[in-house]
């Protein structure tokens, strides 16, 4: 078991930092041409092996060493050898290479790809390579059977790859397809290092609205933190003045003043949290979520992990298994201070929080892709790889975190004693229950991001290659400092109407945001995709949810921390006992 477990640590290591070739070629060195998958063109993730259609192998069987990484089975990536004679600077004169003889059910197959709009992937020195099956004109189907390639070079690196489909053929029951190649080797300027940047969409990404809408959510965060510190502090400063003044009164007329505001709680405001192993679960498991996160989008701006095939899947499961003592320290931590007893259970639901939830939802998935046969549908061995991840990587890592937490911080040390009888809630306004306050509290965060997530939907779902990581870096951190300033000022309104049950809204109410991505991500299926079918359905909304309860998460953690220090603040200016 333990060998296993290393193979799997090194091949999420070599697939996150390192190649699967040098790149470099000698003259007339073989050059493999693999075939990935085939698939309708508007359900971007429903992918079948490319030969599940019946298309013919070349018949060079000779191929050099090839190492599937871990994130490559993860999504589906199925590469195959095509049997293509393609060898380096060597030009190839168009000549058949393989020939089909159509039978009804391979006719069937081929219209049925055809009409669905079917189109392939290939690769070429890692240089992802699309072509279309064929095409439908006034009823009669027809495919493509002549592959040019056009190959262009720089040295003794391949720099880009255009391939031109030809030669269209009528469909028929009893055809005879011959297909054919032609290879075109052309001498190019650009460097190595640029040769990714012909399938990035400049237009697309750096169009104005997209600047705009940086600028937009930059100016509300400087708006949202003067509006916080200007509210708070003249109202902070008002209510000190107040709880100053009402020192200096015997206890009679305090007894007969109205005395109401925040300060009345203040023996039941650092109580437990209902539920305080969940939520200590929650607030562990966020703090390592936002490490990956801000980790893997820092690691994507230096390292440009979109040009390696799965590097960037690669990357976020090693960071986040390497994190692993961060969820259980925060996690652990916090459990103790509020007098939590059953540590190992707390440390077990806050290890495997996440990936329940992910596997789980991912399993489910999987069930739908075997019965359509996808690539989608993970392998067994796969599993068991993420299964050992989980119980002899991340589970051992969170319980070290666990122990420290415990050990180094896991003591209460609150401004203020705790009651031993609970404070009755008064009733207040309906704007002020927690309910309401945590379906408002998402709306502002959810603004600061709502055109950026249309760009990152669209480089998911649409043939898209997401590389402004420099954006995405900029509306995390202005999302993380919009939802502190939010869920301050909802914590404050519900410890000023009397209700010290703050820890849950706060982390609920920043938490909600992941209620309206949600929201989104349904309005973005109907009316900005063309997807269809039970398999790419059941996918979009899936992983739309792991996507949003993640982002939940994420808030929710970032939204209580804040407001945690902002509630200790506020309760060690003012003398209360």
């Amino acid at each position: 078991m333990y060998v296993i477990c290393k193979i799997i640590f090194l091949s999420l290591v070599i697939g996150a930092y390192s190649d699967e070739h040098n790149h470099i070629y000698d003259e007339n060195e073989e050059v493999i041409l693999w075939m990935n998958t085939v698939g309708p063109y508007h359900n971007r993730q429903e992918t079948y092996a490319y030969f599940s259609l019946p298309f013919c192998v070349g018949s060079k069987d000779t191929i050099n060493h090839y190492h599937e990484t871990l994130s490559e089975a993860l999504q589906g990536v199925e590469l195959e050898f095509s049997g293509i004679e393609i060898d380096f600077k060597s030009r190839v004169q168009k000549g058949e290479y393989c020939a089909v003889e159509l039978n009804e059910e391979k006719y069937k197959a081929f219209v049925y790809a055809v009409k669905n709009h079917y189109w392939y992937q290939m690769y070429i020195d890692d240089l992802p390579i699309w072509g279309v099956v064929g095409e439908m004109k006034d009823n009669n189907y027809y495919i493509w059977t002549h592959k040019k390639f056009e190959i262009g070079y720089n040295g003794k690196q391949i720099i880009d790859v255009n391939l031109t489909s030809e030669d269209k053929v009528l469909l028929t029951p009893s055809a005879k397809l011959s297909f054919t190649y032609e290879v075109i080797w052309k001498p190019t300027d650009t460097k190595f290092e640029d040769r990714f940047d012909k399938y990035l969409d400049h237009n697309f990404f750096q169009h104005r609205i997209h600047w705009f809408s940086i600028f937009n959510s930059f100016m509300m965060v400087i708006f949202l933190v003067g509006l916080v510190s200007m509210i708070l502090m003249r109202t902070l400063r008002k209510d000190y003045a107040r709880y100053s003044k009402d020192e200096d009164i015997d206890d009679m007329e305090r007894d007969l003043g109205d005395e109401y505001g925040w300060k009345q709680v203040h023996g039941d405001v650092f109580r437990p949290a209902s539920h305080s192993l969940i939520f200590s679960s929650l607030i562990g498991a966020g703090y390592q979520l936002t490490t990956v996160v801000f980790s893997v989008i820092v690691f994507a701006i230096l390292g440009e992990l979109y040009t390696e095939r799965g590097s960037l899947l690669s990357t976020a499961i090693f960071v986040y298994a390497i994190t692993s003592p961060i969820n259980g320290y925060f996690g652990g931590s916090l459990y103790a201070r509020m007098g939590g007893k059953i540590w190992i259970r707390q440390m077990t639901i806050s290890a495997f929080m996440l990936p329940a939830f992910v596997c789980g939802t991912a399993f489910f998935i999987n069930f739908i892709a075997i019965y359509y046969h996808a690539s989608r549908a993970i392998p067994f061995g796969t599993m068991v790889a993420v299964t050992c991840i989980c119980l002899f990587i991340i589970l051992p890592l969170t319980l070290v975190g666990t122990v420290l937490g415990r050990n180094l911080a896991g003591q209460p040390d609150y401004p203020c004693r705790i009651n031993a009888v609970p404070r009755p809630i008064p009733e207040k306004k309906w704007f002020m229950e927690p309910g309401v306050i945590i379906l408002m509290g998402g709306i502002l965060p959810f603004a600061s991001i709502f055109i950026e997530m249309y760009f990152i939907f669209t480089s998911f779902w649409a043939y898209k290659i997401y590389y402004v990581y420099g954006f995405m870096l900029l509306v995390f951190i202005i999302l993380m400092i919009v939802t502190v300033c939010v869920t301050i000022v909802c914590t404050y309104f519900l410890l000023n109407a009397e209700d010290y049950r703050w820890q849950w809204t706060s982390f609920l109410a920043a938490a909600s945001t992941s209620a309206y991505v949600y929201l989104y991500a349904i309005y973005y299926f109907f009316f900005k995709t063309k997807m269809y079918g039970l398999f790419q359905t059941a996918f979009y909304f899936g992983y739309m949810a792991l996507f949003s309860g993640a982002l939940g998460i994420m808030c929710g953690t970032v939204g209580y921390v804040g407001t945690s220090v902002f509630v200790r603040k506020i309760y060690s200016t003012v003398k209360i006992d």
